[in-house]
């Protein structure tokens, strides 16, 4: 339901109050496909398939959400009335370019932390309205999914730690009140901070901007004191230093940047062939 709404958004958004090229044009069944002309990995299927199914469209497809796919490949064919089929074009292009190209950055980034066991996680830094389906994409580009919202898992930030104050305190009022199934993740940028979460009974100890040294000293601490608690490095990752971080020992290491850093890759729609109706 939720992807049904968020496409009839989507169209209704670029369609308005109708395709001008519809007033002028008779009804034809066409075919058409999406190329590739860069290299990349799909996602957007999911979504895809529910708007042309919704609109009375059909569609092939040659590759599956996940699939890597390279410069001058077939991604999908798309069959129906071409009024509504060029009217949704931009949409179907859209949603393809939008997902893929984050699940092709998201890949780039996992390849880089590949045999390490470490995690690849997104964050809530995403586009207003877009979560659900740009955290899908991450899924389509190998990453794990962080928390969806505030209401799946209790982190502590430093703005929050601000706010409180005896810590030990706030945790045994927080079990009492949170889900039993919620874990309490706690961030953390000294030692001595992670001492003290650990200490309180955090499930996940995220260590924000903290020196590589020092992440392996937190690790160290934790395996030999609480091995049961969650590592998890965040602040600054990229493609440069992820390969680094991932050696420390943390379990997860956390990036906004796999989806707000994604440069669109490049794909087209072309009509292959058309009929008159009968």
């Amino acid at each position: 339901m939720l992807k049904e709404k968020f496409v009839e958004a989507l169209v209704e958004e670029d369609v308005g109050r109708g395709d001008l090229f519809s007033r002028v044009s008779s009804h034809r069944q066409i075919r058409a496909y999406v190329i590739a002309k860069s290299d990349g990995v799909l996602s957007g299927k999911e979504y895809v398939e529910v708007l042309v199914r919704k609109y009375g469209l059909k569609c092939e497809w040659a590759f599956n959400d996940g699939d890597r796919f390279v410069k001058g490949e077939k991604l999908v064919w798309v069959f129906g009335d071409n009024k509504t089929l060029l009217a949704l074009e931009r949409s179907i292009l859209d949603l393809l370019l939008h997902a893929s190209s984050i699940a092709t950055l998201t890949e780039r980034y996992v390849k880089k932390i590949e045999g390490t066991g470490v995690k690849l996680l997104d964050t809530r830094k995403t586009r207003p309205l877009l979560r659900e389906f740009e955290k899908y994409a991450v899924r389509c580009g190998g990453g794990v999914n962080h928390r969806m919202g505030l209401d799946d898992c209790l982190m502590l930030k430093d703005t929050h730690l601000q706010t409180i104050g005896d810590l030990e305190i706030f945790m045994e009022e927080v079990r009492r009140t949170i889900p039993f199934t919620s874990k309490v993740e706690i961030e953390c940028e000294s030692f001595e901070m992670v001492e003290k979460a650990m200490a309180v009974g955090a499930d996940i100890v995220m260590c924000d901007n903290m020196p590589i040294e020092e992440i392996r000293r937190v690790v160290a601490y934790r395996n030999a004191n609480y091995p049961h608690i969650l590592l998890e490095a965040s602040g600054n990752v990229t493609l440069e230093t992820i390969g680094a971080l991932a050696q420390t020992g943390v379990d997860a290491i956390s990036s906004g940047s796999i989806i707000h850093q994604a440069n669109w890759i490049d794909l087209s729609m072309k009509v292959e062939e058309r009929s008159r109706l009968s």
